[in-house]
Formats: C-alpha cells, sequence, structure tokens
C-alpha cells in the first residue's frame, strides 16, 4: 500500500480541542473495484468510509466500529467499518440507477436511522441510534454526537476522483481549568476548520491542510496510522454460518445442490462447500443435538 491511506492525529496544546485527518486512496479502490456502484453510491460509500476511520480515532480500547445508514430511498443499507489497527471495509445496497438523479443524503437513502456501533475485543458492544436528518452524512453524524456523546464535534468529508477524505474537529470533557479559555479557543478553531473548501480537503496532502487552516496555533502530530482494505471473512466464518443453518437445512442443500457455495458481501470472494463439507457438517450438528 502506498501512504495515500492513512489516519492523521492532531493535538492543540494547553487545550481539550483534538482532531483526524484521514486520506484514502488504494483502499477505498479496492472496496470500490468489488462492486458495480452509480457514481453517487461510490461517493456515499468513501465518506462512509472517511466517517469510520475518523470515529475510531475516538475508541480507547482495542476493537471495532461500524456506521450502519438504512431508509427507503433508493440506498437501502450502508455499511461501513474499521478496527482499531485501522482495517477497513465497506458496502452498499441500491436499486436501480436510474433513481439516483442527487447525491443528496435525504434523496439516496430517504426517511430512516442511522446506528454507529462500538465492539470491543473484549467486553460488551454499545449502540448509539439516531435518525437521519440532516443533507449529508457529516450532519447526521455530528447530529450523533450532539444527542448520544454530548460532545462538540464537527466533521468534513469528501469523496471523488478515486479518492475520499475526512476532517474531524472534537471537544472533549474539560481538562483544563480555563473553561472560558476552552470555549474561546474550540470557537476560533471551528471557525478556521469551516473555511475549507471540500476540494482542498481531497486534493492536498495532510500537512498543508493543517498548516492552512491553523498556521498561527499550530498543532502536534503525533505519527500517521496506516489505512488497509481488511475483510474479516474466512472460510472459518463461513463454515460456522453454515453449522447455523441446522442439520435439516444442511441436508436440503446437500440433497438439492451437492454442496453450498457462500459469497461475503463485502469482498465478494467466494467459499466453496462440497459434499463431503456439508456431510461433516451435518454429523457435528446431529452430534451437538444428542
Amino acid at each position: 500500500m502506498s501512504n495515500a491511506d492513512f489516519k492523521q492525529r492532531f493535538l492543540f496544546p494547553d487545550s481539550d480541542v483534538r482532531g483526524e485527518l484521514v486520506r484514502l486512496e488504494d483502499s477505498l479502490a479496492a472496496i470500490l473495484g468489488a462492486h458495480q456502484y452509480p457514481m453517487a453510491v461510490q461517493g456515499l460509500v468513501g465518506e462512509a468510509v472517511a466517517a469510520v476511520a475518523l470515529l475510531t480515532g475516538t475508541l480507547k480500547f482495542q476493537g471495532r466500529l461500524s456506521l450502519q445508514a438504512q431508509g427507503q430511498g433508493p440506498v437501502s443499507l450502508l455499511l461501513a467499518e474499521c478496527t482499531h489497527d485501522g482495517q477497513l471495509r465497506a458496502l452498499a445496497r441500491h436499486r436501480d440507477a436510474s433513481e439516483f438523479d442527487s447525491a443528496d443524503l435525504t434523496r439516496l437513502i430517504g426517511d430512516g436511522t442511522m446506528v454507529i456501533t462500538i465492539t470491543p475485543d473484549q467486553g460488551r458492544q454499545y449502540q448509539g441510534i439516531v435518525p437521519l436528518e440532516g443533507d449529508t452524512l457529516a450532519a447526521c453524524l455530528e447530529a450523533y454526537f450532539r444527542q448520544s456523546e454530548q460532545l462538540d464535534t464537527r466533521l468534513w468529508l469528501a469523496a471523488g476522483n478515486g479518492r475520499a477524505a475526512g476532517l474531524l474537529l472534537q471537544r472533549l470533557p474539560e481538562q483544563i481549568a480555563d473553561s472560558e479559555h476552552n470555549k474561546a479557543t474550540w470557537q476560533h478553531l471551528d471557525a478556521l476548520a469551516g473555511t475549507l473548501k471540500m476540494e482542498e480537503l481531497l486534493d492536498l496532502d495532510a500537512q498543508t491542510v493543517l498548516r492552512r487552516l491553523f498556521h498561527e496555533t499550530p498543532p502536534r502530530l503525533p505519527d500517521a496510522q496506516p489505512l488497509r482494505l481488511g475483510c474479516t471473512c474466512s472460510r472459518e466464518r463461513t463454515r460456522n454460518a453454515l453449522y447455523s443453518l441446522g442439520a435439516e437445512e444442511l441436508q436440503n442443500l446437500l440433497d438439492e445442490d451437492g454442496g453450498a457455495t457462500l459469497t461475503c458481501d463485502f469482498c465478494l470472494s467466494s467459499e466453496r462447500f462440497d459434499a463431503v463439507d456439508l456431510a461433516e457438517l451435518i454429523r457435528e450438528r446431529r452430534d451437538a443435538g444428542r
């Protein structure tokens, strides 16, 4: 992978404001290349992948974060996921391409909900649900943070020409005593970030973007984190999915088709289970039922 895919955290000294900047190209090409999405859906998927990469930066543990939006519009499902170590995957389900006359989120997905799911490798899963009440994915995510996390958060997302990018600015719970200083700093940095043009976010490198926005108050930049495609499908997971069907359904598959082929919705890779494989699964299910 080239250095086109990364997440750059930035911190402002003497304040409780933090930020993340994400740039994607290679991993997005792999995600989009597995599907024949209309242009408007490609843009939506790109923004969603950039968004989960940004939001995963808020995790304080090992695990994954997913964004799922469902509605009654031409795009019935949008799903994107990122792990703590930067592995990305995403998909969209949509109807006929002739229905895509707008890139507006409310036109593409329609009335629906957005679910943010945080799944630690160890511990309990957390979900936050908000209605889709914004024209853009960024606006919906800002509403999520206001309602579910009660944190001042701004997001800027852009996708096009095979790339995606995102910028997040967030005011953390106050740890510095001077609340007036914190408030003024947040308002100042938010106003500066608001001058960013979407083509700048997409086309300029991270250092240039941050220098243009915050040259008066330069942030501290820890090492950037690489991002990459990382589908979690495997033969073992597929076998477990077949096992969950039960002995009767597995026997029907064996009798009717002599085997089964399952395809991952994300990366479209397939796993074939022949008659011997199914017979072994049936035996295991029947033994387990004794």
